[in-house]
């Protein structure tokens, strides 16, 4: 009977103390999803990406989270397009970096199954006339983490 009480006691004890432990940086966290980078002369943007539906419930939704990092001078966007049912839209800029620094990137678009979706790092912080490469968004596989 000791033997019970006690392990009963080790376990409410474990589950009181666990969840006030510190959380990882932010740094330390690994991506979620399936990884994807992006990048332009000297800024890089990568991260993870996946399917989820909201909590609210509704359409599916296509999640991309990560960093934009700029290693030189001047300024760097991510920028992301998007096509449905064979249909493209203007791409949008999403985050922006300007000196050698780092911010975040949060990418959410809803998602069909003729969904495609893109991403790059373009220079400066008005348009997609100077970018790298567009890394696809929705190649799959994408699952949820």
């Amino acid at each position: 009977m000791r033997i019970r009480s006690w392990a009963t006691a080790v376990t409410a004890a474990a589950c009181c103390i666990l969840p006030l432990a510190a959380p990882a940086a932010a740094e330390d966290k690994p991506a979620r999803g399936v990884a994807w980078s992006a990048s332009h002369e000297t800024a890089t943007a990568s991260g993870g990406r996946w399917v989820e539906r909201p909590s609210t419930g509704g359409l599916l939704q296509v999640v991309a989270e990560g960093r934009l990092a700029n290693t030189g001078e001047g300024c760097y966007s991510v920028w992301a397009r998007w096509q449905f049912d064979f249909v493209p839209t203007p791409p949008r800029k999403q985050a922006t970096v300007c000196g050698n620094d780092t911010v975040d990137v949060r990418v959410r678009q809803s998602y069909m199954p003729t969904t495609t979706g893109s991403i790059a790092v373009c220079k400066g912080t008005e348009d997609t006339r100077d970018c790298g490469s567009w890394q696809s968004l929705t190649s799959w596989p994408v699952t949820r983490p």
